[in-house]
């Protein structure tokens, strides 16, 4: 399998990367960063950190794909943003599709 690059996020595992919420239809959620530590079809878990209130506790959040986009941080530490409807599949499925749009 080919390394994971801007260009073919959506046909890579999703888990232990880096994530930022960047757009949502819950405006609380706006700006949450965490590491993916769990996906099914049409969720993201997320373990948080509040950057928002001083405490530094974290939390797991599940997150829905498709009413979200998000910023993903690569391992070369390149940011890249998708919408979260092009993920919304099993990664096992995704891996199959053919996704014609380029971000």
């Amino acid at each position: 399998m080919s390394p994971l690059t801007a260009k073919n996020i959506h046909r890579h595992e999703l888990i232990g990367l880096n994530i930022e919420i960047i757009k949502s239809t819950d405006n609380q959620i706006i700006g949450l960063q965490g590491c993916i530590i769990d996906e099914s079809k049409q969720m993201l878990v997320i373990n948080t950190i509040n950057s928002k209130s001083n405490t530094s506790a974290s939390r797991r959040l599940s997150i829905e794909k498709k009413k979200n986009s998000f910023r993903f941080q690569l391992p070369n530490k390149e940011f890249v943003d998708v919408d979260g409807s092009l993920l919304n599949s099993r990664s096992e499925n995704r891996i199959k599709n053919i996704i014609r749009k380029r971000w």
